[in-house]
Protein backbone atom coordinates (compact mmCIF):
# COMPACT_ATOMS: atom_id res chain seq x y z
CA UNK A 1 0.00 0.00 0.00
CA UNK A 2 1.45 3.40 -0.92
CA UNK A 3 2.45 5.46 2.11
CA UNK A 4 -0.13 8.14 2.90
CA UNK A 5 -2.92 6.74 0.73
CA UNK A 6 -6.00 5.15 2.29
CA UNK A 7 -6.59 1.47 1.70
CA UNK A 8 -9.18 -1.18 2.41
CA UNK A 9 -8.46 -4.80 3.22
CA UNK A 10 -11.51 -7.00 2.74
CA UNK A 11 -12.00 -10.55 3.94
CA UNK A 12 -14.81 -12.93 4.66
CA UNK A 13 -12.89 -13.98 7.79
CA UNK A 14 -11.76 -10.93 9.77
CA UNK A 15 -10.86 -11.80 13.37
CA UNK A 16 -12.13 -8.90 15.48
CA UNK A 17 -12.13 -8.44 19.27
CA UNK A 18 -15.75 -9.65 19.40
CA UNK A 19 -15.30 -12.59 17.04
CA UNK A 20 -14.82 -13.53 13.42
CA UNK A 21 -16.97 -12.11 10.62
CA UNK A 22 -16.82 -10.75 7.07
CA UNK A 23 -15.65 -7.13 7.09
CA UNK A 24 -13.83 -4.27 5.38
CA UNK A 25 -10.96 -2.64 7.26
CA UNK A 26 -10.15 0.96 6.34
CA UNK A 27 -6.54 2.01 6.86
CA UNK A 28 -5.27 5.56 6.80
CA UNK A 29 -1.86 6.94 7.86
CA UNK A 30 -0.79 3.63 9.33
CA UNK A 31 -3.83 3.29 11.59
CA UNK A 32 -7.10 1.40 11.40
CA UNK A 33 -9.68 4.12 10.84
CA UNK A 34 -12.79 1.95 10.91
CA UNK A 35 -14.16 -1.55 10.48
CA UNK A 36 -17.24 -1.76 8.26
CA UNK A 37 -19.57 -4.32 6.75
CA UNK A 38 -18.05 -6.58 4.10
CA UNK A 39 -18.17 -4.93 0.68
CA UNK A 40 -19.45 -1.61 1.99
CA UNK A 41 -16.38 0.59 1.57
CA UNK A 42 -15.42 2.27 -1.69
CA UNK A 43 -11.86 3.53 -1.67
CA UNK A 44 -11.71 5.83 -4.69
CA UNK A 45 -8.06 6.43 -5.52
CA UNK A 46 -6.87 4.19 -2.69
CA UNK A 47 -6.01 0.51 -2.79
CA UNK A 48 -8.42 -2.37 -2.25
CA UNK A 49 -7.02 -5.74 -1.19
CA UNK A 50 -9.63 -8.51 -1.30
CA UNK A 51 -8.42 -11.60 0.56
CA UNK A 52 -11.49 -13.67 -0.26
CA UNK A 53 -11.64 -16.57 2.19
CA UNK A 54 -8.16 -16.00 3.60
CA UNK A 55 -8.38 -14.78 7.18
CA UNK A 56 -7.29 -11.33 8.31
CA UNK A 57 -5.69 -11.36 11.75
CA UNK A 58 -4.10 -8.66 13.86
CA UNK A 59 -0.33 -8.91 13.80
CA UNK A 60 1.06 -11.13 16.54
CA UNK A 61 2.82 -9.59 19.54
CA UNK A 62 5.71 -11.72 20.79
CA UNK A 63 6.91 -10.49 24.16
CA UNK A 64 9.59 -13.17 24.63
CA UNK A 65 12.34 -13.02 22.01
CA UNK A 66 16.10 -13.37 22.49
CA UNK A 67 17.70 -11.39 19.68
CA UNK A 68 21.21 -11.71 21.25
CA UNK A 69 22.69 -8.69 19.44
CA UNK A 70 25.15 -7.08 20.11
CA UNK A 71 27.74 -9.48 21.44
CA UNK A 72 26.33 -12.79 20.23
CA UNK A 73 25.13 -11.80 16.77
CA UNK A 74 26.35 -15.12 15.42
CA UNK A 75 23.50 -16.66 17.46
CA UNK A 76 20.83 -14.26 16.16
CA UNK A 77 20.54 -10.58 15.23
CA UNK A 78 17.94 -7.88 14.77
CA UNK A 79 17.85 -8.22 10.98
CA UNK A 80 17.43 -11.98 10.93
CA UNK A 81 15.08 -12.17 13.92
CA UNK A 82 12.73 -9.46 12.69
CA UNK A 83 12.62 -10.89 9.16
CA UNK A 84 11.65 -14.22 10.69
CA UNK A 85 9.02 -12.47 12.79
CA UNK A 86 7.46 -10.72 9.80
CA UNK A 87 7.44 -13.96 7.79
CA UNK A 88 5.59 -15.60 10.68
CA UNK A 89 2.94 -12.90 11.09
CA UNK A 90 4.59 -11.30 14.13
CA UNK A 91 4.57 -7.49 13.89
CA UNK A 92 5.85 -6.57 17.36
CA UNK A 93 8.58 -8.19 19.43
CA UNK A 94 9.94 -7.33 22.87
CA UNK A 95 13.61 -8.27 23.16
CA UNK A 96 14.91 -10.03 26.25
CA UNK A 97 17.79 -8.44 28.22
CA UNK A 98 20.10 -11.41 27.60
CA UNK A 99 21.98 -13.11 25.82
CA UNK A 100 23.48 -9.98 24.34
CA UNK A 101 26.76 -8.49 25.51
CA UNK A 102 26.26 -6.14 27.25
CA UNK A 103 22.97 -7.27 28.76
CA UNK A 104 20.19 -4.71 29.21
CA UNK A 105 20.85 -4.22 32.92
CA UNK A 106 22.01 -0.58 32.67
CA UNK A 107 21.02 2.45 30.65
CA UNK A 108 24.29 2.08 28.75
CA UNK A 109 23.41 -1.50 27.87
CA UNK A 110 20.00 -0.39 26.62
CA UNK A 111 21.61 2.36 24.53
CA UNK A 112 23.92 -0.21 22.94
CA UNK A 113 20.93 -2.34 22.00
CA UNK A 114 19.03 0.56 20.53
CA UNK A 115 21.97 1.81 18.50
CA UNK A 116 22.64 -1.66 17.11
CA UNK A 117 19.00 -2.18 16.17
CA UNK A 118 18.68 1.10 14.23
CA UNK A 119 17.71 0.45 10.62
CA UNK A 120 17.67 -3.33 11.08
CA UNK A 121 14.09 -4.03 12.15
CA UNK A 122 11.42 -5.40 9.80
CA UNK A 123 8.87 -5.21 12.64
CA UNK A 124 8.35 -2.93 15.63
CA UNK A 125 10.39 -3.78 18.69
CA UNK A 126 10.75 -2.85 22.32
CA UNK A 127 13.08 -3.95 25.10
CA UNK A 128 12.92 -5.57 28.51
CA UNK A 129 15.34 -4.56 31.23
CA UNK A 130 17.10 -6.99 33.52
CA UNK A 131 17.14 -7.24 37.31
CA UNK A 132 20.34 -8.91 38.52
CA UNK A 133 22.31 -8.84 41.78
CA UNK A 134 23.49 -5.32 42.56
CA UNK A 135 21.62 -3.37 39.89
CA UNK A 136 18.68 -2.06 41.93
CA UNK A 137 19.97 1.52 41.37
CA UNK A 138 19.67 0.91 37.61
CA UNK A 139 16.03 -0.16 37.66
CA UNK A 140 14.34 3.24 37.86
CA UNK A 141 16.67 4.84 35.24
CA UNK A 142 15.97 1.96 32.85
CA UNK A 143 12.25 2.31 33.46
CA UNK A 144 12.44 6.03 32.69
CA UNK A 145 14.17 5.13 29.42
CA UNK A 146 11.16 3.07 28.37
CA UNK A 147 11.88 -0.61 29.02
CA UNK A 148 8.69 -2.63 29.40
CA UNK A 149 9.64 -4.28 32.70
CA UNK A 150 12.40 -6.34 34.25
CA UNK A 151 13.43 -9.95 33.87
CA UNK A 152 15.01 -12.00 36.63
CA UNK A 153 16.18 -15.59 36.80
CA UNK A 154 15.68 -17.58 39.99
CA UNK A 155 18.21 -20.17 38.75
CA UNK A 156 21.41 -19.72 36.71
CA UNK A 157 20.62 -18.20 33.31
CA UNK A 158 23.30 -20.02 31.34
CA UNK A 159 25.38 -16.88 30.70
CA UNK A 160 27.75 -15.40 33.27
CA UNK A 161 26.93 -11.77 32.55
CA UNK A 162 23.29 -12.24 33.66
CA UNK A 163 23.40 -13.90 37.12
CA UNK A 164 20.31 -15.09 38.93
CA UNK A 165 18.79 -13.42 41.99
CA UNK A 166 17.98 -14.97 45.32
CA UNK A 167 17.47 -13.94 48.92
CA UNK A 168 18.04 -10.25 49.60
CA UNK A 169 18.75 -9.48 45.92
CA UNK A 170 15.39 -10.89 44.84
CA UNK A 171 13.53 -9.07 47.59
CA UNK A 172 15.26 -5.76 46.83
CA UNK A 173 14.49 -6.05 43.10
CA UNK A 174 10.83 -6.91 43.73
CA UNK A 175 10.44 -4.04 46.20
CA UNK A 176 11.94 -1.52 43.78
CA UNK A 177 9.81 -2.71 40.89
CA UNK A 178 6.69 -2.55 43.07
CA UNK A 179 7.64 1.00 44.11
CA UNK A 180 7.73 2.27 40.53
CA UNK A 181 4.90 0.07 39.25
CA UNK A 182 7.07 -1.97 36.89
CA UNK A 183 6.23 -5.46 35.69
CA UNK A 184 8.54 -8.18 37.04
CA UNK A 185 8.94 -11.12 34.66
CA UNK A 186 10.44 -14.24 36.18
CA UNK A 187 12.22 -17.37 34.95
CA UNK A 188 10.97 -19.64 37.70
CA UNK A 189 13.09 -22.73 38.37
CA UNK A 190 14.47 -23.44 41.83
CA UNK A 191 18.27 -23.92 41.92
CA UNK A 192 18.18 -26.21 44.96
CA UNK A 193 15.73 -28.58 43.27
CA UNK A 194 17.84 -28.55 40.10
CA UNK A 195 21.01 -29.26 42.10
CA UNK A 196 19.39 -32.24 43.80
CA UNK A 197 18.08 -33.72 40.54
CA UNK A 198 20.03 -36.52 38.81
CA UNK A 199 22.52 -35.15 36.30
CA UNK A 200 23.16 -37.80 33.67
CA UNK A 201 24.75 -36.56 30.44
CA UNK A 202 24.09 -38.30 27.16
CA UNK A 203 21.76 -38.65 24.21
CA UNK A 204 18.67 -39.86 26.11
CA UNK A 205 16.04 -37.15 26.47
CA UNK A 206 14.56 -38.89 29.51
CA UNK A 207 17.80 -38.21 31.40
CA UNK A 208 17.71 -34.52 30.55
CA UNK A 209 14.04 -34.33 31.53
CA UNK A 210 14.87 -35.88 34.92
CA UNK A 211 17.49 -33.18 35.44
CA UNK A 212 14.88 -30.38 35.15
CA UNK A 213 11.91 -31.78 37.13
CA UNK A 214 8.53 -30.10 37.33
CA UNK A 215 9.17 -29.61 41.04
CA UNK A 216 11.78 -26.98 40.19
CA UNK A 217 9.06 -24.79 38.70
CA UNK A 218 6.56 -25.23 41.53
CA UNK A 219 9.22 -24.64 44.20
CA UNK A 220 10.40 -21.48 42.46
CA UNK A 221 6.89 -20.06 42.14
CA UNK A 222 6.20 -20.82 45.81
CA UNK A 223 9.46 -19.10 46.75
CA UNK A 224 8.60 -16.08 44.63
CA UNK A 225 5.16 -15.71 46.17
CA UNK A 226 6.74 -15.93 49.64
CA UNK A 227 9.20 -13.20 48.68
CA UNK A 228 6.32 -11.00 47.58
CA UNK A 229 4.77 -11.46 51.02
CA UNK A 230 8.06 -10.77 52.81
CA UNK A 231 8.75 -7.52 50.98
CA UNK A 232 5.18 -6.32 51.24
CA UNK A 233 5.04 -6.18 47.46
CA UNK A 234 1.78 -8.11 47.44
CA UNK A 235 0.16 -5.30 49.44
CA UNK A 236 1.73 -2.52 47.36
CA UNK A 237 0.44 -3.86 44.07
CA UNK A 238 3.46 -5.59 42.57
CA UNK A 239 2.83 -7.03 39.12
CA UNK A 240 4.54 -10.35 38.44
CA UNK A 241 4.55 -12.49 35.31
CA UNK A 242 5.81 -16.09 35.17
CA UNK A 243 7.66 -16.85 31.97
CA UNK A 244 7.48 -19.98 29.79
CA UNK A 245 5.47 -22.25 32.09
CA UNK A 246 6.19 -25.81 31.01
CA UNK A 247 4.62 -27.66 33.94
CA UNK A 248 0.90 -27.62 34.58
CA UNK A 249 1.64 -28.27 38.24
CA UNK A 250 2.44 -24.56 38.60
CA UNK A 251 -1.09 -23.48 37.75
CA UNK A 252 -2.88 -24.22 41.07
CA UNK A 253 -0.31 -22.05 42.89
CA UNK A 254 -0.95 -19.17 40.52
CA UNK A 255 -4.70 -19.65 40.73
CA UNK A 256 -4.67 -19.44 44.53
CA UNK A 257 -2.37 -16.41 44.45
CA UNK A 258 -4.76 -14.56 42.14
CA UNK A 259 -7.65 -15.47 44.40
CA UNK A 260 -5.65 -13.88 47.25
CA UNK A 261 -5.27 -10.66 45.28
CA UNK A 262 -1.79 -11.11 43.82
CA UNK A 263 -1.36 -9.56 40.38
CA UNK A 264 0.33 -12.56 38.78
CA UNK A 265 0.03 -13.73 35.19
CA UNK A 266 1.69 -16.49 33.21
CA UNK A 267 2.61 -17.47 29.69
CA UNK A 268 3.40 -20.68 27.89
CA UNK A 269 5.04 -21.37 24.55
CA UNK A 270 4.28 -23.11 21.26
CA UNK A 271 6.80 -25.88 21.90
CA UNK A 272 5.14 -26.86 25.19
CA UNK A 273 1.75 -26.95 23.46
CA UNK A 274 2.74 -28.76 20.26
CA UNK A 275 5.65 -31.06 21.16
CA UNK A 276 6.02 -33.74 23.82
CA UNK A 277 8.82 -35.66 25.49
CA UNK A 278 7.67 -38.87 23.84
CA UNK A 279 8.42 -37.36 20.41
CA UNK A 280 12.05 -36.35 21.06
CA UNK A 281 14.53 -38.58 19.20
CA UNK A 282 17.74 -39.62 20.90
CA UNK A 283 20.43 -36.99 20.51
CA UNK A 284 18.14 -34.45 18.83
CA UNK A 285 19.18 -31.49 20.94
CA UNK A 286 17.19 -29.05 18.78
CA UNK A 287 14.41 -29.95 21.25
CA UNK A 288 16.37 -28.84 24.33
CA UNK A 289 15.03 -25.88 26.27
CA UNK A 290 14.82 -24.88 29.91
CA UNK A 291 12.38 -25.58 31.41
CA UNK A 292 11.97 -28.64 29.23
CA UNK A 293 9.29 -30.01 26.96
CA UNK A 294 7.36 -32.46 29.15
CA UNK A 295 5.09 -35.45 28.53
CA UNK A 296 1.82 -35.68 26.61
CA UNK A 297 -0.37 -35.70 29.72
CA UNK A 298 1.21 -32.45 30.86
CA UNK A 299 0.72 -30.97 27.39
CA UNK A 300 -2.98 -31.83 27.56
CA UNK A 301 -3.20 -30.11 30.94
CA UNK A 302 -1.58 -26.97 29.53
CA UNK A 303 -4.16 -26.88 26.73
CA UNK A 304 -6.99 -27.27 29.24
CA UNK A 305 -5.59 -24.36 31.26
CA UNK A 306 -5.18 -22.27 28.13
CA UNK A 307 -8.82 -22.88 27.26
CA UNK A 308 -9.84 -21.77 30.76
CA UNK A 309 -7.97 -18.50 30.38
CA UNK A 310 -5.18 -19.27 32.87
CA UNK A 311 -2.45 -18.01 30.52
CA UNK A 312 -2.42 -14.42 29.34
CA UNK A 313 -0.10 -15.18 26.42
CA UNK A 314 1.47 -17.77 24.16
CA UNK A 315 4.88 -16.48 23.08
CA UNK A 316 7.88 -18.01 21.36
CA UNK A 317 10.78 -17.79 23.84
CA UNK A 318 12.84 -17.73 20.63
CA UNK A 319 16.32 -18.51 21.98
CA UNK A 320 18.58 -19.76 19.20
CA UNK A 321 22.32 -20.39 19.15
CA UNK A 322 24.88 -21.58 16.66
CA UNK A 323 24.57 -25.25 15.61
CA UNK A 324 27.80 -26.22 17.36
CA UNK A 325 26.46 -24.99 20.70
CA UNK A 326 23.37 -27.13 20.19
CA UNK A 327 25.71 -30.15 20.06
CA UNK A 328 23.83 -31.54 17.07
CA UNK A 329 25.26 -34.71 15.53
CA UNK A 330 24.68 -33.46 11.97
CA UNK A 331 27.05 -30.58 12.77
CA UNK A 332 29.67 -32.80 14.37
CA UNK A 333 28.27 -32.60 17.89
CA UNK A 334 27.77 -35.40 20.37
CA UNK A 335 23.99 -35.09 20.77
CA UNK A 336 24.56 -34.69 24.51
CA UNK A 337 21.52 -32.98 26.02
CA UNK A 338 23.48 -31.91 29.09
CA UNK A 339 26.09 -30.08 27.00
CA UNK A 340 23.77 -28.46 24.45
CA UNK A 341 22.51 -24.89 24.62
CA UNK A 342 18.94 -24.83 25.91
CA UNK A 343 16.75 -22.83 23.60
CA UNK A 344 14.12 -23.32 20.89
CA UNK A 345 14.22 -21.43 17.59
CA UNK A 346 10.63 -20.93 16.45
CA UNK A 347 9.86 -17.24 15.93
CA UNK A 348 8.73 -17.75 12.33
CA UNK A 349 6.71 -20.88 13.10
CA UNK A 350 4.74 -20.09 16.24
CA UNK A 351 1.48 -19.14 14.54
CA UNK A 352 1.15 -22.20 12.27
CA UNK A 353 2.45 -24.53 14.99
CA UNK A 354 -0.14 -23.35 17.50
CA UNK A 355 -2.92 -23.21 14.91
CA UNK A 356 -2.18 -26.77 13.76
CA UNK A 357 -2.71 -28.11 17.26
CA UNK A 358 -5.43 -25.64 18.28
CA UNK A 359 -7.64 -26.55 15.32
CA UNK A 360 -7.19 -30.24 16.07
CA UNK A 361 -8.41 -29.58 19.61
CA UNK A 362 -11.47 -27.59 18.52
CA UNK A 363 -10.19 -24.06 19.11
CA UNK A 364 -10.77 -21.14 16.75
CA UNK A 365 -8.69 -18.45 15.11
CA UNK A 366 -10.23 -16.02 17.58
CA UNK A 367 -8.74 -18.10 20.39
CA UNK A 368 -5.29 -18.03 18.78
CA UNK A 369 -5.51 -14.26 18.32
CA UNK A 370 -6.42 -13.82 21.97
CA UNK A 371 -3.44 -15.92 23.07
CA UNK A 372 -0.82 -14.63 20.64
CA UNK A 373 -1.84 -11.05 19.89
CA UNK A 374 -4.34 -9.42 22.26
CA UNK A 375 -3.01 -11.11 25.40
CA UNK A 376 0.67 -10.25 24.94
CA UNK A 377 -0.30 -6.68 23.97
CA UNK A 378 -2.25 -6.39 27.22
CA UNK A 379 0.66 -7.80 29.21
CA UNK A 380 3.02 -5.00 28.13
CA UNK A 381 0.50 -2.17 28.07
CA UNK A 382 0.06 -1.98 24.30
CA UNK A 383 -3.69 -2.66 24.20
CA UNK A 384 -5.34 -0.02 22.04
CA UNK A 385 -2.14 0.28 20.01
CA UNK A 386 -1.29 -3.29 19.03
CA UNK A 387 -2.99 -6.66 19.16
CA UNK A 388 -6.44 -5.98 17.70
CA UNK A 389 -8.26 -5.05 14.51
CA UNK A 390 -10.06 -2.02 15.92
CA UNK A 391 -10.34 1.68 15.18
CA UNK A 392 -7.32 3.58 16.46
CA UNK A 393 -4.95 0.62 16.54
CA UNK A 394 -1.86 0.38 14.37
CA UNK A 395 -2.69 -1.31 11.08
CA UNK A 396 -0.54 -4.34 11.90
CA UNK A 397 -2.28 -7.14 10.02
CA UNK A 398 -1.74 -10.64 8.67
CA UNK A 399 -3.31 -12.41 5.73
CA UNK A 400 -3.46 -16.01 6.91
CA UNK A 401 -4.58 -19.10 5.02
CA UNK A 402 -5.86 -21.38 7.80
CA UNK A 403 -5.94 -24.39 5.48
CA UNK A 404 -2.55 -23.95 3.82
CA UNK A 405 -0.09 -26.72 4.58
CA UNK A 406 3.68 -26.63 4.31
CA UNK A 407 6.63 -28.75 5.33
CA UNK A 408 9.21 -27.06 7.54
CA UNK A 409 12.72 -26.91 6.08
CA UNK A 410 15.05 -25.29 8.60
CA UNK A 411 17.37 -23.90 5.95
CA UNK A 412 14.51 -21.91 4.41
CA UNK A 413 13.68 -20.03 7.61
CA UNK A 414 14.85 -16.46 8.12
CA UNK A 415 16.43 -16.82 11.54
CA UNK A 416 20.20 -16.91 11.47
CA UNK A 417 20.93 -20.57 12.15
CA UNK A 418 19.10 -23.50 10.51
CA UNK A 419 18.13 -25.32 13.69
CA UNK A 420 14.57 -25.94 14.85
CA UNK A 421 12.72 -28.92 16.37
CA UNK A 422 9.96 -28.36 13.80
CA UNK A 423 12.20 -29.40 10.92
CA UNK A 424 10.47 -32.04 8.81
CA UNK A 425 7.05 -31.46 10.33
CA UNK A 426 4.02 -30.50 8.23
CA UNK A 427 2.15 -27.53 9.68
CA UNK A 428 -1.24 -26.11 8.80
CA UNK A 429 -1.72 -22.38 8.39
CA UNK A 430 0.31 -20.18 6.06
CA UNK A 431 1.12 -16.48 6.38
CA UNK A 432 0.50 -14.85 2.99
CA UNK A 433 1.17 -11.16 3.74
CA UNK A 434 2.18 -9.18 6.81
CA UNK A 435 1.39 -5.47 7.05
CA UNK A 436 3.14 -3.19 9.52
CA UNK A 437 1.28 0.07 10.08
CA UNK A 438 -0.50 -0.47 6.77
CA UNK A 439 2.58 -1.25 4.69
CA UNK A 440 3.25 -4.73 3.38
CA UNK A 441 6.52 -6.05 4.76
CA UNK A 442 8.98 -7.18 2.10
CA UNK A 443 11.69 -9.22 3.81
CA UNK A 444 13.87 -8.68 0.75
CA UNK A 445 13.37 -4.92 0.80
CA UNK A 446 14.13 -2.12 3.22
CA UNK A 447 13.13 -2.47 6.87
CA UNK A 448 10.87 0.16 8.41
CA UNK A 449 10.19 -1.19 11.89
CA UNK A 450 10.20 1.27 14.76
CA UNK A 451 11.61 1.06 18.25
CA UNK A 452 8.91 1.18 20.92
CA UNK A 453 9.02 2.49 24.46
CA UNK A 454 6.81 1.55 27.36
CA UNK A 455 3.49 3.41 27.41
CA UNK A 456 3.26 5.87 30.28
CA UNK A 457 2.62 4.38 33.72
CA UNK A 458 0.19 6.85 35.36
CA UNK A 459 1.23 5.86 38.88
CA UNK A 460 4.95 6.25 38.21
CA UNK A 461 4.85 9.32 35.97
CA UNK A 462 2.46 11.20 38.27
CA UNK A 463 4.66 10.71 41.33
CA UNK A 464 8.12 11.12 39.79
Amino acid sequence: MPVGQPAVIRSRRVVLPDGERPADVLIRDGKIERVAAHGSLAIGDGELVDLGDAALLPGLVDTHVHVNEPGRTEWEGFATATRAAAAGGVTTIIDMPLNSIPPTTTVAGLAAKRKTAEGQAWVDLGFWGGAVPGNVPDIEPLYREGVFGFKSFLAPSGVDEFPHVEGADLEAALAEQARIGALAIIHAEDPAVLAAAPQQPGVHYRDFLASRPAGAETAAVAHLLAALDKTGSRRTGARVHILHVSSAAVLPLLRRAREDGVQVTAETCPHYLTLSAEQVPEGDTAFKCCPPIRDEANRDALWEALGRGEFIAVVSDHSPSTPDLKSLPEYGGSGDFAAAWGGIASLQLGLPAVWTEARRRGHTLADVVRWMSAGPAELVGLSGIKGAIAAGCDADLVAFDPNGEFAVHAGELHHRNPVTPYAGRTLTGAVRTTWLRGRAVDTGGEPFGRQLTRPANPIFESTS
